[in-house]
């Protein structure tokens, strides 16, 4: 069972940049892909983006290409998700989670394990 903690949200003017963390619990963090995935008030959960197992491939959805970095610290167990430019419509409750596939999961149903999730609220 792994154990998800974001941490890192909280209100910014729009253009400011933050960096979301999930601390992981399990000691082999480095065997998961990992993602991201975001929920506004009143919309469905959506995917942000996403890192493989091996570290090598990185994915992002189309609304954050560019502005958003995902990585990990294997050493750490944690995954970040750095946020450039964020703009209005970035507001949501970020999750991170962990998955066992061996590809890139860009799918809500293909992970494993969800953290609590943080607050983003961006203000114009």
């Amino acid at each position: 069972q792994v154990q998800l903690v974001e941490s890192g949200g909280g209100p910014v003017q729009a253009g400011a940049s933050l960096r979301l963390s999930c601390a992981a619990s399990e000691r082999t963090f480095s065997t998961y892909a990992m993602g991201w995935f975001r929920q506004a008030p009143g919309k469905e959960r959506e995917y942000v983006a996403a890192i493989t197992r091996s570290r090598i491939s990185t994915d992002y959805a189309d609304s954050v290409m560019g502005r958003f970095t995902i990585s990990t610290d294997d050493a750490k167990n944690v995954v970040y998700l750095q946020m450039n430019s964020l703009k209005p419509e970035d507001t949501a409750a970020y999750y991170c989670a962990a998955s066992n596939s061996r590809r890139l999961p860009t799918a809500a149903d293909k992970y494993d394990y969800w953290g609590q999730g943080t607050q983003v609220t961006v203000s114009s």
